[in-house]
């Protein structure tokens, strides 16, 4: 992956990630926007999702909440997520395969909060009544559910368990619907690898020391 990923950056510079360049453009606009008077609801309105909406907005709202900024985080995180991780991504699987695994990961996660909530706090995988109305936005899903599909499309096993292993102590240190959402997104994108495995194109992985195929 390193060497991909080198190769595509010496050749093309920046060109090699505009769909990456891109939504780091969009994310900062939403930052920008949000944080004004007139700017915070219009925002809201495009790519805020919860739980307590109908389902049908949720979907409606999602391709665009993955660029919205969480509003109790720092948005430099956001943008360096997306920067590295798309970043990388767009280079080793393409722009298009980037964006489908991400918004995969990133509804999982959102239709996990309903599923959660309708479980009830008693429930190992229910969430509080609470959480209906808490502001689920952000690149954090789409994030973890890439970097999974990376590691499993280059045989890099022990980093995709690292990266499993992290979001489950995210859960035990802090229990909340954001690092459930991420479990949920990991199971989802676990699933696309497994149907790929069986069913997708005989070189979906890249043997050890190859580039992809195109």
């Amino acid at each position: 992956m390193f060497w991909t990923v080198r190769d595509a950056l010496v050749r093309d510079k920046w060109r090699a990630v505009p769909m990456t360049l891109g939504a780091v453009c969009l994310t900062s606009v939403f930052q920008i926007v949000q944080n004004t008077s007139w700017g915070f609801q219009p925002v809201q309105d495009l790519g805020s999702v919860k739980a307590v909406d109908p389902f049908w907005l949720a979907l409606l709202r999602t391709p665009l909440s993955l660029f919205v900024p969480a509003l109790d985080l720092p948005v430099w995180g956001a943008l360096a997520q997306v920067l590295l991780v798309f970043g990388i991504a767009e280079i080793c699987i393409g722009w298009w395969r980037t964006l489908v695994i991400g918004y995969v990961a990133t509804l999982a996660g959102t239709t996990y909060a309903r599923i959660g909530v309708a479980l009830g706090p008693e429930h190992p995988f229910g969430l509080p009544v609470s959480d209906r109305i808490v502001n689920d936005t952000g690149p954090s899903a789409a994030v973890v559910g890439l970097a999974i599909y990376l590691c499993w499309r280059y045989r890099a096993y022990l980093t995709g368990a690292l990266v499993i292993l992290a979001m489950i102590g995210e859960v035990l240190v802090k229990n909340n619907l954001a690092g459930k959402e991420h479990l949920a997104a990991i199971a989802a994108v676990m699933a696309v690898c497994v149907v790929r495995a069986q069913w997708g194109p005989v070189r979906s992985r890249v043997p050890v020391g190859q580039a992809p195929p195109p």
